[in-house]
């Protein structure tokens, strides 16, 4: 571009601004300068790649093609230096590639990862930057998220976490032209720096103990060796799939998930009754209270809810490890809220969806979403200091915790405390 050239651009950009008019349309200044800056690169390039060697093979220049890009700037129409032996291969913009990668395609891929639909994304861009592009387009540009999603899926794991919280969703899935039901499993973990973080998300036609445990073996496989606490629903054989893979991990079972599958058995009639007792056994301030109050509840309501009650007893085990621990503890693991928390922030995002075109259609976007909602999780759990203190004094020989002098103070008195809270 010459000096006059670049002289009557600036001024035309400065009238469109001065005139209100968009400086990012098709004939807007700023995409007339970014055709200029484009040309000139690719002639730069072609300059680079018809060196000695290349023109010992009688390669050189052969006219120009054209091309339209389009970007967040506009759309516009750039000319493409051609070479006779077409062995010329650009950077700046790739053959075949229409959309400036560094600038549109983010934008794209960012709508997309906040839940909006490919016919709003394209609205969007039509109507900020004048550009049309079509849904198979903006399909191509999301997809190239895919080999992130899978390095995303594969990503070696801390040997430790010390409390994870397994559950799942559900979605629907087109299949060979059916709407299919599928699970999303996902695990949600805290390493000893009190960091959340998302261990894996993982999908199957439904939740199953069986599928668990191959989720656990990959978590495994990834390099997770060891957790303390296990928070799970009481989905049947869940416990024996985590101590399969984890043998000493705790299992702690969501009290919530137990009291509102009791809840379907008891009749409205007695179910404030029912809780009032119920409330004694959960809320209880030890174990030993816990489980006496478990008693009366039996002698009152076994012979009338024998299925209920028998389903207390039988999981009492799992139900109750929480008691072992203080009262901030006990409000992290006695339920699965922490990863229904993460489930609500994605389903914000997913809701807008009827039903994914294929598997890797959901994985995109719940990827996308967590990347999101993982820039928020920035400081580490609260009060944990002491939580990781706590979980020292129980697991000192599978945590390596480097204790600095300024806290062994606190550890032996949270020690001293830990005994006399569990007797």
């Amino acid at each position: 571009m010459t000096t006059q050239e670049q002289q009557e651009l600036e001024k035309k950009a400065l009238e469109q601004f001065m005139s209100g008019k968009s400086l990012f349309s098709k004939d807007g200044a700023f995409a007339l300068m970014l055709k200029s800056f484009i040309e000139k690169a690719l002639a730069s390039e072609m300059e680079g790649h018809l060196d000695d060697v290349e023109r010992s093979k009688g390669n050189k220049r052969n006219g120009k093609g054209k091309k339209t890009i389009k970007s967040g700037f506009g759309t516009f129409d750039i000319e493409t230096p051609q070479d006779r032996l077409s062995s010329f291969e650009p950077e700046l913009v790739k053959k075949r590639q229409s959309i400036l990668a560094d600038n549109l395609s983010d934008k794209i891929i960012g709508l997309y990862g906040l839940g909006m639909s490919y016919r709003d994304i394209s609205s969007h861009i039509k109507e900020m930057y004048d550009t049309e592009i079509s849904h198979t387009v903006l399909s191509q540009i999301t997809d190239k998220i895919i080999p992130d999603v899978k390095a995303w899926q594969n990503r070696p794991l801390e040997p430790l976490y010390c409390i994870v919280w397994l559950d799942a969703m559900h979605y629907k899935v087109k299949v060979e032209g059916k709407i299919v039901h599928k699970a999303l499993y996902n695990i949600l973990g805290i390493n000893k720096e009190g960091q959340k973080e998302i261990l894996g998300i993982y999908l199957s036609e439904s939740e199953g103990a069986n599928f668990w445990l191959q989720v656990l073996t990959d978590l495994n496989n990834r390099g997770l060796e060891d957790i303390l606490i296990a928070c799970t629903d009481n989905l049947k054989g869940f416990t024996n799939a985590i101590l399969g893979v984890f043998p000493k991990a705790e299992v702690q079972l969501c009290i919530v998930h137990q009291i509102r599958n009791s809840l379907k058995y008891i009749a409205s009639k007695d179910q404030k009754e029912f809780m009032r007792d119920l409330k004694k056994v959960y809320r209880a301030t030890n174990k030993q209270v816990a489980e006496d109050e478990l008693e009366k509840l039996s002698g009152k309501w076994e012979e009338k809810y024998p299925v209920v009650i028998q389903s207390w007893q039988n999981n009492w085990e799992h139900l109750s490890q929480y008691f072992k621990y203080t009262a901030p503890i006990r409000k992290i693991i006695y339920t699965t809220n922490a990863v229904e928390g993460y489930h609500r922030q994605v389903r914000k995002v997913t809701k807008t969806k009827g039903a994914f075109t294929n598997d890797m259609a959901l994985l995109k976007l719940v990827y996308l979403a967590t990347m999101n909602i993982q820039k928020k999780w920035t400081s580490p759990l609260h009060n944990w200091n002491s939580t990781i203190q706590q979980l020292y004094i129980i697991f000192e020989d599978r945590i390596n915790l480097d204790i600095g002098k300024n806290q062994s103070k606190r550890v032996a008195d949270a020690r001293s405390h830990s005994k006399i809270s569990r007797k």
